[in-house]
């Protein structure tokens, strides 16, 4: 009995005194004993997987675990963990700290000598080099642009008003070069529309549509900081006197939705980007040629925003003051958006013929 609780008691004293460091000190906690634990864990089920699928070889491979195929353990891993307990979708930072901590777990499977590298951050894949050029194809000139936005206010007819509720959201796109994500986000209290002249947008916020099960809050647009942007900072763009007229049109007809949201589906919920997609390709239909709706021009939503720093370009504004207005670089602003408007070559060549002229 004595030597029972020589071994009892010292055993009771480490579990409190664990169970006091994990409400305390959580941090500490995990570091003692949770990576441990979620190591030995891991490191049982990848030498099971491995022997019983015979892949050995892919501590050695050139791909990353996701690219192995179902069978592999990379895959089954990084795919459990996008799932609570239940099988149903885990949100997004869940998923992000779940990650976080099987890359610590197997970091200390490292320091343990069981693996040379970490099988997940020891494996890299390049993603392939992309064009990072804006296609001149897509951007529209300010004539095509506004043909655009009028065929909006046409689609869906005029009771239903479900082209004429998001001229401005697609104006903001134009006029202000915001994303599309930025305009959704937009609210009555970011605006300042005076009755004459210029305004501002000042932006704070995002709204872009991820899916319910990306989202803490369970609904389809999650809430976020602006693209690349800490979360607090803010962008003050100024807007010409065409897009103060057309948003305060559209306060005057709509007003806003409960939360002050400027635009809003015909429920008064966010703006799906599915919604004002289809939207758009039906304006395209009723703007457009026929040969030219079979071109890329303005194929996107997005396209607009390509167009209008084109323009802002091309006007001869200081590039240091669109990538402020934009929310890029200049080196970005440069390399991605510095293409001539559709059309604009014409007045180039013209330039230039009149020039080769004088010499003759």
């Amino acid at each position: 009995m004595t030597d029972a609780l020589w071994v009892l008691v010292p055993a009771l004293l480490a579990v409190a005194a664990l169970a006091a460091v994990r409400r305390r000190m959580p941090v500490l906690f995990w570091w003692l004993v949770g990576y441990p634990v979620v190591a030995l864990r891991v490191l049982t089920s990848y030498r099971a997987t491995m022997d019983a699928c015979g892949l050995h070889w892919v501590a050695k491979a050139s791909r990353p675990l996701s690219d192995l195929g179902d069978a592999a353990i990379g895959r089954a891993v990084l795919d459990s963990l996008k799932l609570k307990l239940d099988g149903t979708a885990a949100a997004a930072e869940t998923v992000r700290r779940k990650r976080r901590t099987l890359v610590n777990a197997l970091h200390y499977a490292v320091d343990l000598g069981e693996f040379k590298e970490n099988p997940i951050t020891g494996i890299r894949w390049k993603k392939p080099k992309v064009a990072g050029e804006v296609d001149p194809r897509v951007v529209a000139n300010p004539a095509q642009a506004r043909s655009l936005l009028t065929a909006v206010s046409y689609v869906g007819g005029y009771g239903r008003a479900r082209g004429r509720r998001l001229v401005g959201l697609f104006a903001c796109m134009y006029y202000g070069a915001l994303r599309p994500a930025e305009a959704v986000g937009l609210t009555d209290a970011d605006l300042k529309l005076p009755e004459t002249g210029w305004g501002t947008v000042l932006l704070n916020r995002t709204r872009p549509s991820v899916g319910k099960q990306w989202t803490d809050s369970g609904e389809t647009h999650d809430d976020r900081s602006l693209k690349n942007r800490p979360a607090e900072e803010v962008r003050l763009v100024p807007i010409p006197p065409q897009l103060v007229t057309i948003l305060r049109q559209h306060l005057d007809t709509f007003g806003t939705a409960e939360d002050g949201r400027l635009f809003a589906n015909e429920r008064g919920g966010v703006v799906g980007s599915s919604t004002y997609y289809r939207v758009w390709q039906e304006a395209r239909a009723l703007a457009l040629p026929p040969a030219a709706v079979a071109s890329p021009l303005a194929a996107r939503p997005y396209d607009l925003r390509y167009s209008a720093l084109s323009t802002w370009l091309n006007s001869g504004v200081d590039p240091t003051e669109v990538a402020e207005r934009a929310g890029n670089s200049v080196e970005v602003l440069l390399s991605r958006y510095a293409k001539c408007i559709d059309g604009r070559q014409e007045i180039a060549n013209r330039k230039i013929e009149e020039l080769l002229r004088e010499y003759e």
